[in-house]
């Protein structure tokens, strides 16, 4: 198909209409429940809170499209390959399930269902309507997403206008008359001591730069769609509208979490933030406002679930050919409907350690990636830096899990054995020893290149 589409230069309404695509597929149910959230745990600490969280929610996944263009990549697999095959195929199923079926387009309908619908049921029916919302949400987002040529028309001309138009104006009313002052709110005690440290991991709940790797397929082959098959001139285009959508999303995150320290004024720290939206829209305009909340977070859930599952069938597809593209999407979407149905705090509380586990690994890979052309892709300098990585991020993983594993004998071991290392009790333990892994991967790099030099060996490196 792509052979037949015509090249042409970009307009600038080409330009947008990508870049809508691209925040689209973005911000979805995490990027609007977790800035509030996290706006409520800062309280008057927001400000070095939001800083924290930018890094991991904004850059990193800035950061993820462009060594996608660095590296000329059609996906999460290629980002991995310099590790070998193996190490590739093994990334790219865990990455694509973790913000595929398991946990992050599963969380599109949940939170779509918490925030915007559960509100006009009781109790009791809740999880019936769950169950029906789920279904009809996730037959939708297979209609939407079987033809490929046609997603970046859907999602950045109809549906992502439609849910920034909404958001602008619950904006709009909230700022007008705010619920306090939010630099005179109460913070968490995490938040007084450490706001710009737990600000940084609670980025990782929006799973971004995660998706900024897989969704790499979809927006290469958007691109691609838009007449740019030349891979220096698509990593250009992709780059450009990249950088555009993730400093607007930025903005949207700002606004959101001083939202959320702005309702301390009238709320108290609520379970997650779909609770948090959901007050604070019927405080402003009553059920009026309940069904303007349903509308948008059910359009820019849905925007994110149709990029999740089709990056998910179209990677799968490119590298599992026995089930074509429609079959893998038709999977990952009745997958996503089942899992949906767990709930929102069980996705979240079981999503969490993965998360600790996989956002390391996808950092040391995003920065390798876009510095690898100042060592040609040597495999060496991968391998130093994703072996003293993983260890780590291993003794994450167990922390963070539900007590029944992070509180049993094996947990508290590991536990035990994490607290030797270097910024353990912030969470981010994995830095030091990835730094020291890029230290000896240079160096045996540097050896290798004077041994190629005074011997013409050649330097091992997967191109």
């Amino acid at each position: 198909m792509l052979n037949r589409v015509q090249k042409r230069n970009l307009t600038k309404r080409d330009y947008v209409t990508l870049s809508s695509m691209i925040f689209a597929l973005f911000f979805g149910a995490g990027n609007l429940i977790f800035p509030l959230h996290l706006g409520q745990l800062a309280g008057g600490h927001w400000g070095i809170a939001a800083a924290g969280f930018l890094i991991t929610a904004v850059l990193l996944p800035l950061l993820s499209v462009l060594a996608v263009c660095v590296t000329k990549s059609k996906g999460v697999y290629d980002i991995g390959k310099p590790l070998g095959a193996t190490f590739a195929v093994v990334f790219m199923v865990l990455i694509h399930f973790t913000i595929g079926p398991f946990f992050g387009t599963p969380r599109t309908a949940t939170v779509s269902f918490t925030v915007g619908l559960a509100p006009f049921f009781p109790a009791k029916y809740q999880s019936l309507a769950l169950l029906l919302f789920s279904a009809a949400f996730f037959g939708l987002a297979y209609y939407l997403s079987v033809e490929q040529s046609k997603i970046m028309a859907r999602v950045g001309k109809l549906l992502n206008p439609l849910f920034l138009l909404l958001l602008v104006a619950i904006f709009a009313v909230a700022f007008s008359s705010p619920l306090a002052h939010a630099v005179s709110t109460s913070a968490t005690a995490a938040y007084q001591t450490a706001g710009f440290t737990n600000g940084f991991l609670q980025g990782y709940n929006t799973m971004d730069a995660l998706a900024g790797l897989a969704l790499g397929v979809t927006i290469v082959t958007a691109v691609n769609f838009m007449g740019q098959t030349d891979p220096n001139k698509a990593a250009w285009v992709t780059a450009r509208a990249g950088f555009f959508s993730m400093a607007f999303e930025g903005l949207i995150y700002v606004l959101l979490i001083l939202l959320g320290a702005q309702s301390l004024g009238q709320f108290k720290l609520s379970d997650n933030g779909g609770v948090a939206f959901d007050q604070i829209v019927n405080h402003y305009m009553g059920n009026v406002g309940q069904a303007i909340l349903a509308v948008l977070i059910i359009t820019t859930c849905l925007t994110t679930a149709i990029g999740l599952v089709a990056a998910f069938a179209q990677d799968f597809h490119k590298h599992f050919g026995f089930l074509s593209y429609k079959a893998w999407l038709r999977i990952t979407c009745l997958a996503s409907f089942l899992t949906a149905n767990v709930g929102l705090n069980q996705i979240i509380a079981w999503s969490t350690p993965v998360l600790m586990f996989l956002y390391p690994l996808a950092m040391a890979l995003i920065f390798l990636s876009i510095l690898s052309p100042l060592f040609h892709k040597s495999s060496v300098v991968y391998v130093w830096v994703v072996v003293f990585t993983v260890v780590p991020a291993v003794f994450d993983m167990v922390a963070a899990f539900p007590a029944v594993v992070s509180q049993s004998t094996f947990g508290q071991a590991m536990a035990h054995v994490q607290s030797f290392l270097p910024l353990a009790s912030s969470g981010m333990d994995w830095l030091v020893p990835a730094l020291v892994g890029a230290v000896f991967g240079t160096a045996h790099y540097l050896l290798l290149q004077r041994a190629k030099t005074s011997t013409g060996m050649e330097v091992p490196m997967k191109r």
